[in-house]
């Protein structure tokens, strides 16, 4: 089970590194193709906004990449679970104020995730 959690983790990690380079460094190019609902002309003047954005995902990932090299398993636990819940939170604030499809890119993976966490602690 533990493989399965670290697993979950490094493919949430990378996708909110995706998340933090297209935000950053491709806003006009892949941020016009996965938010095909903005109109074209927002993405330059959002770009700032976007870079922003980016680099929050980017400290998300930190966060989980940090919590797989703690060594002591409880500390581990406890960074991995406040920086899932982040995610999760930042998923559901997505899914409710942008587009659904946020809750099940972003949010699912990390339910899933954290859930294990709490199986595999507590249980």
């Amino acid at each position: 089970m533990n493989m399965i959690l670290n697993i979950l983790i490094v493919v949430i990690a990378l996708e909110h590194l995706y998340f933090m380079y297209f935000e950053m460094f491709a806003w006009e190019t892949i941020g016009k193709k996965t938010f095909k609902s903005l109109p074209e002309h927002l993405f330059k003047p959002t770009k700032g906004l976007a870079a922003n954005q980016g680099l929050y995902n980017g400290f998300l990932a930190a966060g989980l990449i940090w919590s797989l090299f703690i060594t002591d398993s409880d500390w581990s636990a406890n960074i991995a679970t406040f920086f899932l819940s982040c995610v999760i939170i930042a998923g559901v604030y997505g899914a409710i104020s942008a587009s659904r499809k946020i809750f099940f890119v972003q949010a699912m993976p990390a339910i899933v995730a954290l859930s294990i966490l709490i199986i595999q602690k507590y249980l």
